[in-house]
């Protein structure tokens, strides 16, 4: 199904405007605060009740369970043993893990597809252990810190688009994170941590691998900026330092090492993968758009039909000639109401019996559009603001129409646009990983034919299992596949 083309809003409202410097403001506020015993609630727990009340932790017990598991085995070994950490997986299908100085981390669901072990799990959480007991948020500029919690915040935890451009240039500008030298701290705690509670050291060079070569693979194919720590690994000389950590590290292991807290492979199947809702999804007449985080609900029984620029239903076919749809418009140069929209940017001159309206938390305009032939016998118009973006929405009664019903089904398709929720993301997103067995000959090729990407398959596959560029399954091999 062909996704909407939205594009970019030139202007953003002055309540937008002014809820981003809000935000700035209290994320900078909160970067003032101490690390334990705190009086006041610190990023980190202001992070993670956010996404409680938007729905954005991962809702699987066994894997929050897994991934806490693991982070206080490492952290049994730290200097901060005992203290109160939380680990978290949010349900987010980006790759990225990052910590707080409140000692919150978080790891999305996108990048525990990546791992293939628990060691390199234990890995990326021991890293981020080590930047909380070295306290580098504290040592490091607070605006690029504070600029990385405001996309996550902005972005994410809202359910909306309003700040995604200003927390996009905001994370991407503070990609270099804590600085090499912090990382490469955090790397020489992690390496001896991981040692010390019977993990391979080595599996953080292999972490750092898989990381970069997705990174590698979504700037080429997709022009995606890193997230992950951006210098991370990155630099020849933080490279071999790594290497050596690693190898200094080994003298650490215990006389007798444990076994894993799980399998992984095995907690791997079912796990939820990507976000097939960017190209648009209908289900049971409503309109997904997970991109834009827009829903919409057509009357009820009608056929959805979802083009590049507009959506549209109409009723089954020998029924009464009706259509609904809606599509995104340019925003305005200047500041308007919706009705100045309509107006002035649309240069409407025909309307009639209008109202303004609020969808939600979106303001609007909803009237009649004079008729002018006899084989109409019903047009609406509508408009809703949502996130500095203009929707449009539209519907024509065809002659033999009953308009009472029509204008009653045009208003609860307008009164029914809302911001995608993330359980609406859940229910409509199916693709989840499976592990399976290599056959003999089997390649990424052959594989690729069996999962529902639409793009890209074999070298998705590919970078999933660790063998990015150019390497292929061996038999009895565990590959990861997505269903």
């Amino acid at each position: 199904m062909s996704c909407l083309s939205f594009q970019n809003s030139t202007k953003t409202s002055n309540a937008s405007v002014a809820r981003h410097w809000r935000a700035v403001v209290v994320l900078l506020c909160l970067g003032c605060v101490g690390f334990f015993g705190q009086a006041h609630a610190g990023p980190g727990a202001e992070i993670y009740n956010e996404f409680v009340e938007k729905e954005i932790i991962y809702p699987d017990q066994e894997w929050q369970d897994y991934v806490t598991e693991v982070g206080e085995r490492v952290l049994a070994h730290t200097p901060h043993a005992g203290h109160n950490y939380t680990f978290t997986v949010t349900d987010q299908s980006f790759v990225n893990a990052f910590a707080t100085p409140d000692a919150y981390i978080f790891v999305t669901r996108g990048i525990l597809a990546y791992f293939n072990s628990e060691d390199e799990l234990a890995a990326v959480l021991g890293h981020e252990i080590g930047h909380v007991v070295g306290r580098h948020s504290k040592r490091s500029a607070s605006r690029a810190r504070m600029g990385t919690l405001l996309g996550w915040l902005g972005t994410f935890a809202t359910g909306t688009t309003a700040t995604y451009g200003l927390a996009n240039t905001l994370t991407q500008a503070s990609l270099a994170g804590y600085g090499r030298q912090h990382e490469l701290e955090a790397d020489e705690l992690g390496a001896q941590w991981l040692a010390m509670a019977g993990y391979n050291p080595r599996a953080q060079i292999d972490a750092i691998q898989i990381l970069r070569d997705h990174s590698d693979f979504r700037q080429q194919v997709f022009n995606e900026p890193t997230v992950y720590h951006g210098i991370l690994g990155s630099h020849p000389a933080h490279q071999k330092r790594l290497h050596e950590l690693v190898q200094q590290s080994q003298h650490l292991f215990p006389d007798e090492l444990s076994e894993p807290e799980r399998d992984y492979h095995e907690m791997l199947s079912g796990l939820r993968y990507g976000d097939d809702t960017a190209a648009g999804v209908v289900k049971d007449g409503v309109y997904y758009h997970g991109l834009l985080r827009l829903a919409i609900k057509f009357p009820q029984g009608w056929d959805v039909v979802a083009l590049p620029q507009e959506v549209f239903a109409r009723p089954q076919p020998g029924a009464v000639d009706a259509k609904i749809g809606i599509r995104p418009l340019a925003a305005p140069d200047e500041v308007q109401t919706p009705l100045e929209y309509l107006t002035k940017t649309l240069r409407r001159d025909d309307l009639e019996n209008g109202e303004e309206i609020q969808v939600g938390p979106y303001t609007g305009y909803m009237a009649d559009i004079k008729v002018t032939d006899d084989k109409t016998t019903s047009r609406k118009i509508a408009v809703i603001y949502k996130d500095g973006r203009v929707y449009s929405i539209e519907g024509e009664l065809g002659q033999h129409g009953d308009a009472g019903a029509f204008d009653d089904q045009f208003r609860e398709t307008v009164m029914s646009f809302r911001a995608m929720t993330a359980a609406d993301l859940r229910l409509i997103n199916n693709q989840k990983i499976q592990v399976v067995v290599a056959e003999p000959g089997q390649t990424y090729a052959m594989l690729a034919q069996r999962v529902p990407l639409k793009a890209h398959a074999e070298e998705t596959l590919r970078v999933l299992n660790g063998h990015h560029p150019r390497g292929e399954p061996r038999a009895g091999d565990y590959v990861k596949i997505i269903q």
